[in-house]
């Protein structure tokens, strides 16, 4: 990396921050966040960014001052005369509410990701969105990360000798899971799922592969834990020796980990795109660290090489 190429970091995930900045071996931009007695987040920026290549490393998971804080930092950048600023979100929030499903509703994925182009970002890094088509929401460069690299080889070593079968809870993530399917040579099983309200949802069926002996559950976020465990408890139910549940997003909001530790789910894999806390960690978790491919698609960014071959298998 050169010297002009700085990276800050908000207060959503520090850690995979001062990791990235390791890796690339950059000093950490220095920024003061604090609140005033009332609540209001205040930024400052302590280093000179004036013609700087600069990155802001901040997850948009709840509560929502994660995200302001993100708008905060792009616009001091902004106002400081950085010469291009990246916003690197490892886990874009609100990413679920891409489109307006019933009446009087927002859209809210299209609304954060407006806010974050006003506020002045040139450019946007994203890892795993729910909904692939919020890139068309901008207009300016985006660059979709896949976390296929971080778990290929963990899960290739995990699948070798034994019968197993890749499985996604629900329809709606049929592209990916069949994209894990191809580069691991297993077959595909899908999860017949109606949702009759928000965080609810009821199995009905399995579409594909039932009798299989070892399933790897493929999913983009483990939010409640209701669609994976209820799909877990299902293939139990068809004979399913072993399970792993494999996310790239592990949210574990409400009793979620209650849920998967009760759950019959053998192990459960995750990345740390989202500050994963000590009482949120439990015996069955797995993290591994995005750090490695960010930091290597900050460096691709910053020296203008491609990021799409960062994902050939």
């Amino acid at each position: 990396m050169k010297d002009d190429a700085i990276i800050f970091c908000g207060r959503s995930n520090p850690a995979l921050g001062c990791r990235i900045n390791e890796i690339l071996r950059l000093t950490p931009g220095k920024v003061t966040i604090g609140n005033f007695s009332d609540g209001e987040i205040t930024i400052k920026l302590e280093d000179n960014i004036r013609g700087k290549d600069v990155f802001i490393i901040q997850s948009t998971n709840p509560p929502a001052e994660n995200l302001l804080e993100l708008l905060l930092i792009i616009d001091a950048a902004r106002r400081a005369s950085a010469r291009r600023i990246t916003a690197v979100i490892p886990y874009y929030g609100y990413a679920r509410q891409d489109r307006k499903d019933q009446p009087r509703v927002p859209i809210s994925a299209r609304l954060v990701m407006d806010m974050i182009v006003v506020a002045g970002v040139d450019r946007i890094m994203a890892m795993d969105l729910h909904s692939t088509q919020i890139q068309g929401f901008v207009n300016i460069p985006f660059d979709h990360l896949y976390a296929k690299p971080i778990f290929f080889e963990p899960l290739r070593e995990l699948v070798k000798r034994r019968d197993f079968a890749i499985v996604t809870p629900d329809v709606g993530g049929i592209k990916i899971a069949r994209s894990y399917a191809k580069i691991l040579g297993l077959p595909l099983t899908i999860i017949d799922k109606r949702r009759p309200k928000p965080n609810m949802s009821e199995v009905m069926n399995v579409i594909g592969e039932s009798d299989m002996k070892h399933a790897l559950i493929i999913d983009d976020m483990i939010d409640t834990g209701g669609s994976i465990t209820e799909a877990a408890e299902l293939l139990k139910k068809h004979g399913a020796l072993t399970i792993t549940a494999v996310a790239t997003h592990g949210l574990f909001s409400g009793n979620c980990v209650q849920r998967l530790t009760d759950s019959p789910i053998d192990r459960v894999i995750t990345t740390d795109s989202v500050a994963i806390p000590d009482e949120k960690r439990f015996a069955k978790l797995q993290i591994l660290s995005a750090a490695p491919m960010l930091a290597e698609a900050i460096k691709r960014i910053h020296n203008e090489e491609s990021i799409s071959s960062l994902f050939e298998l």
